[in-house]
């Protein structure tokens, strides 16, 4: 699946809303690691590699001293230096990568040191845990050896500052720290999606990253900034862009998303709930309600949602193939109901009103047009598909509650889809359709069963996807393009703080 493509869109910026979120700008945390290992005796030539294991994910800039043996060096060292989220990346060969995003995401450096010693200070940030170093070729008078390897890691939250749970279940404990360590690596100037790849704000990562922050960190001025990026830039049509780029200087990015641009009002909604910061709620509502309008006015008919296939003009999953009507039928619904809820708190009574019959009525059209009376499934779509995704939505928009909701969860176990769930951040919304169904036990078994695989595989930090039945799937044609530390998968540190703690 392709992002779409737009030769040329036209923005308009809010100067006031941009000029708050570059104040807002955080202090990044910086830490100096430097691995415990024995490496600084050994002589590389040609075609000598090291590895270094830092023993756990870090994001930064790493730096190093080269020095030579033997004979005056005659000719550069000539270095490959590869990053590793995790072990199985340190076999990969980038230049058989034949996927559709940029092949350079892949974390690899070539370097010629003409100079030696050198102290050697790397300018781009890296994520990782592994490091490989590769000797390409020296000369046949001397070989090198590295001294002091260190990195220095960098996030603009701590570690340190929040304290661990500690509930009866181990695997619920270690799951809870690895989620705060996959958001704490993601907190750089923004909260990025991931931090060897996109490096930059996505607003349906922000929706979940905040909540875990909330519970967390509750460093509430770097949602503050997120939050003003992208009400100061928008489309010229009010529309809120799905990313946002901060470097060299603040753009939204082409790529807009219904599902994402309608939680933007709930991301503000919750930022609210977590500070009392009613002037930001009030500043940014104006532009929030009008995702929604223009929802219902370009893609809403007769109270249903268009058929958009699994078109990227929404998300909703990785999963290939997926129909997401259904889908975005219930983000809509789940997105009116917070829309009334806000109008009506901030005095927009008539609009409060408007919202509440939509809901209703949307409601009801889902119910006419995506129930299967035989199957006792939701179904999306001209060619009736029934998908996971179209089951949780429904349920977490309450088309379905209560004792129909957990009716609905056990047949959808039993009948396994055939177009699945393979993000965390489906998962995540899975376990809140389990909740909301009012079976936490499950809900928690669930849990274990999809992040403590991840566990299991050796996780340091959650991965941006993870797809039980194939552990080698990538949306974008090769796995050394995916993620290893992404922030929708943190949400676990989330709904075990809210949940099962206390």
């Amino acid at each position: 699946m392709n992002y779409s493509k737009i030769d040329e869109f036209k923005t308009k910026s809010n100067s006031d809303f941009l000029k708050l979120a570059k104040d807002l700008k955080p202090r990044l945390y910086q830490e100096k690691i430097c691995p415990d290992q024995d490496y600084e005796n050994k002589v590389l030539r040609k075609n000598d590699s090291i590895v270094i294991d830092f023993k756990d994910h870090f994001v930064g800039y790493l730096s190093f001293t080269l020095e030579t043996s033997g004979s005056h060096f005659d000719a550069p060292a000539y270095l490959k230096l590869n990053f590793a989220e995790n072990e199985a990346e340190l076999d990969e060969d980038s230049s058989t990568y034949d996927g559709w995003l940029s092949k350079a995401w892949i974390q690899e450096e070539f370097l010629h040191i003409d100079i030696m010693p050198q102290r050697v200070d790397l300018k781009r940030r890296y994520a990782f845990r592994y490091l490989k170093i590769t000797v390409i070729d020296t000369s046949e008078k001397y070989g090198v050896s590295f001294k002091d390897i260190c990195l220095r890691a960098v996030s603009s939250a701590d570690m340190n500052a929040v304290k661990d749970v500690n509930t009866p279940d181990p695997m619920l404990n270690r799951i809870d720290y690895i989620g705060r360590k996959t958001l704490q690596q993601c907190m750089q100037e923004v909260f990025e999606d991931g931090v060897k790849r996109d490096r930059r704000l996505w607003l349906g990562d922000l929706f979940l990253q905040a909540k875990v922050n909330y519970v967390t960190f509750k460093n509430y001025d770097l949602v503050k900034r997120c939050l003003y990026m992208f009400a100061g830039m928008t489309f010229d049509d009010d529309r809120i862009g799905a990313c946002f780029f901060t470097e060299p200087d603040f753009a939204v990015d082409d790529t807009y998303l219904a599902d994402y641009a309608m939680f933007f009002l709930i991301c503000v909604w919750d930022y609210y709930e977590a500070t009392g910061d009613r002037k930001t709620l009030e500043d940014l509502y104006p532009i929030a309600i009008k995702q929604i309008d223009i929802v219902l006015k370009n893609n809403v008919k007769g109270f249903v949602y268009d058929d958009i296939g699994d078109s990227f003009t929404a998300f909703v999953d990785w999963s290939k193939g997926l129909n997401k009507q259904a889908s975005v039928q219930a983000i809509t619904i789940y997105a009116l109901g917070y829309g009334a809820k806000v109008a009506e708190f901030l005095g927009d009574i008539d609009r409060s009103i408007y919202y509440k019959k939509c809901k209703d009525a949307m409601t009801e059209a889902a119910l006419e047009n995506f129930w299967d009376q035989d199957k006792k499934m939701f179904v999306s779509g001209k060619d009736r598909q029934i998908s996971w995704a179209s089951q949780v939505w429904m349920i977490e928009a309450e088309v379905v509650k209560g004792q129909e909701a957990k009716d609905l969860i056990k047949r959808t176990m039993e009948f396994n889809p055939e177009y699945k769930m393979v993000s965390p951040y489906m998962y995540h919304h899975f376990i809140v359709s389990i909740i909301k169904s009012g079976d936490l036990e499950l809900a928690k078994n669930e849990m274990k069963n999809y992040w403590g695989k991840m566990v299991e595989a050796g996780a340091d930090t959650f991965w941006e996807l993870y797809n039980p039945l194939d552990p080698n799937e990538s949306p974008y044609g090769s796995t050394m393009v995916n993620s290893y530390c992404h922030a929708w998968s943190c949400t676990p540190t989330y709904l075990i703080r809210k949940y099962f703690v206390g």
